[in-house]
């Protein structure tokens, strides 16, 4: 499970008089505030990064054909050409599992994060199963198995081996999570706190804010478009839904 929200993308302006510096072009370029219609591949791109029919009070703000053919150009000449990518800032909320972000954490170049605190707050509300990315578990009852290491000794000659499918081990896991909290919220135990930290599933899910460039965007979508988890082929169809992602991904709109 991965969800994105609250997407804000700024920059444009800069990005493009950035862009022309080299050649010392300014004079060519035709992008600017104020359009009211678009004839490119998007409608205008709000001040505010969205997309499609925007409210009087965001300024509009469309990229032209001449500053449009130069950025593509300049997409396929890669990286180094492609520095107005680095201008070009997006700011995002993403809800993702723990093991999501570790993979996420290879970009550290060119981001910044600000997140939900399991250490300071893991005690502040009940757990829950909704709080986990739990999509993928076996949950039907031929997908249950014994489990050696869980016996119920209701009698200390006979120990019973526990018959439970992976969703259960989850259920399990959060039931003990919660009287750990519990404990904790009555007594302040710094050894119940240590439960629930060294306990807690890679598939619980954490809120970041991140801010990122459209450059590090490229580097996703080209490194994890194929990849297999499903959360990474979230976040490459929603690059594909941004302003002039054609920079980023380097396919012109509805042309293969």
């Amino acid at each position: 499970m991965l969800k994105i929200e609250n997407v804000q993308i700024a920059g444009w302006g800069a990005a493009i008089r950035g862009m022309r510096n080299p050649k010392n072009s300014w004079e060519r370029s035709d992008s600017g505030f104020g359009c009211e219609t678009s004839d490119l591949h998007h409608c205008c791109v709000c001040e505010d990064g969205h997309t499609g029919s925007c409210p009087e009070a965001f300024t509009k703000y469309k990229i032209g054909p001449n500053d449009h053919n130069l950025m593509m150009n300049l997409a396929k000449g890669g990286p180094v050409h492609a520095k107005y990518r680095r201008m070009i800032t997006v700011y995002v909320d993403i809800t993702a599992p723990l093991y999501w972000w570790k993979e996420f954490d290879t970009y550290k170049v060119g981001t910044v994060a600000n997140s939900c605190s399991t250490m300071h707050k893991i005690a502040d509300k009940e757990f829950t199963l909704d709080d986990f990315s739990y999509e993928h578990l076996n949950c039907e009852p031929h997908h249950r198995d014994w489990i050696e290491s869980a016996t119920v000794d209701e009698d200390i000659t006979s120990p019973h081996k526990v018959w439970m499918t992976p969703l259960d081990i989850l259920r399990c896991t959060i039931e003990m999570l919660n009287a750990y909290r519990e404990s904790y919220l009555e007594t302040k135990d710094k050894q119940d706190w240590w439960q629930m930290i060294q306990l807690l599933p890679s598939s619980y899910n954490q809120k970041r804010t991140i801010c990122m460039n459209y450059e590090v965007l490229h580097h996703i979508y080209h490194d994890r478009r194929n990849h297999k988890l499903d959360e990474w082929h979230v976040v490459c169809d929603w690059i594909e839904t941004l302003p002039y992602s054609e920079v980023i991904i380097q396919k012109v709109v509805g042309i293969e």
